[in-house]
């Protein structure tokens, strides 16, 4: 009777023990294959967007979910059956054992097993594949705002109104300035404070070619700079001249902006007046260099002989003359008093003849040398101005000044 005593309390031991480490091994698995559902919750709700990356997911939940619930079922049948094999010696302790299937888990499986694994070379109808959107990534970086126009409503914006955005790509960070900037809260009002200073709907866009940077100028600085303009008695309509021809100008300070103004009036000794005139006439003498204005300067006193009243009085008349090339203008002086022998004072008096191409104006007068007719002392009988020689066409020019056909003055070209 001890025998079998100590021989029943060993069973039970063993079957204690037995029973421990199997639920402590059915515990990690149920642990693990429940991580794993969290896991493909996740990523479902990370691939809605993709269909490609459903399909696959469906195919891993599938395949995946249901080997480890087939291994969790067969782990709990196991146990079942191990329990029933080590109690069946022994009838005060049998136990009967059932493994009751979760509701949530069975669910799960069944939903998952009634969705067919999709394959990558699968065919679709087209009506599927016309659902696929399929589009391209935004890049990170481009040599060109072309491939941001799309997905851009400030660049799209601005090409209706007319920017061309090949031209303002080129000039350094404005691409970077225009797709940070956004179109209602940055770009809109500027647009509005511009056509209030006198920019006209078809010149904006060339306007925002030519200077993209002022979209980033602080809207205050633009009124303050309005304001200082209309200070020194420039009249709206000047004002909006002068910002239309020269896009620049309202980027510039206040104090940079005098001292332009300052500059024609001590250096070129200009009248308050006259330099009103000057910039209004051409106002990127605002903006530009100081540099050849200066040397061009120099040029007329120096290398051309001109008076310094006599200078004021061209710069008044012909302002690009600040602003020409040097080469060109010494070469229409040479020819003009050289060869032609016209002094000083008549050049003074009819500056637009520096404006002409200067092929042209020889041209005319070896045909009135070749007729006698070259006369430009306005003392003398048969007098030409420099202002017919130059501005009138060449049919013009022939029946009342040259007093020839144009037939003539064309066989006479033909000669040179």
């Amino acid at each position: 009777m001890a025998f079998w005593a100590r021989q029943i309390s060993v069973w039970c031991s063993s079957v204690k023990i037995s029973n421990v480490a199997n639920s402590i091994q059915q515990l990690r698995k149920t642990h693990r294959t429940w991580m794993q559902l969290h896991e493909l919750s996740v990523l479902s709700s990370l691939c809605t967007d993709n269909p490609f990356l459903q399909r696959g997911l469906k195919t891993y939940q599938s395949v995946s979910l249901g080997s480890r619930l087939q291994s969790t079922n067969s782990s709990n049948r196991q146990i079942v059956s191990s329990e029933n094999n080590l109690l069946s010696p022994v009838n005060h302790c049998q136990q009967q054992t059932e493994v009751i299937p979760s509701s949530d888990t069975e669910t799960l499986y069944e939903v998952w097993e009634d969705t067919p694994p999709s394959s990558a070379l699968e065919e679709i109808s087209e009506e599927e594949a016309v659902q696929i959107v399929a589009e391209p990534p935004l890049p990170l970086g481009s040599f060109t705002l072309r491939d941001y126009v799309d997905r851009s409503e400030t660049l799209s914006k601005l090409v209706l109104l007319g920017v061309d955005l090949s031209k303002v790509e080129k000039r350094p960070h404005a691409g970077q300035l225009l797709l940070r900037l956004d179109f209602e809260k940055d770009i809109r009002k500027r647009l509005l404070f511009l056509k209030d200073v006198g920019v006209e709907d078809n010149q904006l866009g060339p306007f925002l070619t030519q200077n993209p940077y002022i979209l980033a100028v602080d809207m205050e600085a633009l009124e303050t700079r309005v304001a200082y303009l209309k200070s020194k008695k420039f009249g709206k309509e000047a004002v909006a001249r002068m910002v239309s021809r020269a896009p620049f100008l309202l980027s510039f300070s206040v104090e940079r902006l005098d001292n332009r103004l300052g500059f024609f009036q001590k250096e070129l000794g200009l009248s308050v007046q006259k330099t009103r005139d000057l910039v209004v006439r051409l106002p990127r003498l605002l903006t530009g260099s100081l540099e050849p204005i200066k040397e061009n300067w120099q040029v007329c006193q120096v290398e051309l002989g001109f008076r310094r009243n006599e200078i004021q009085h061209i710069v008044s008349k012909i302002p690009k003359i600040l602003t020409a090339n040097k080469r060109k203008l010494t070469e229409t002086f040479d020819y003009l008093h050289n060869v032609m022998g016209i002094p000083h004072h008549i050049l003074t008096n009819f500056p637009q003849v520096f404006n002409s191409k200067l092929l042209r104006v020889k041209e005319r007068h070896m045909f009135l040398t070749f007729l006698g007719r070259a006369q430009y002392d306005p003392a003398q009988p048969s007098y030409i101005s420099l202002d017919k020689l130059v501005s009138m066409p060449d049919e013009v020019f022939c029946t009342e000044v040259a007093k020839a056909s144009v037939k003539d003055f064309e066989k006479f070209l033909k000669t040179l």
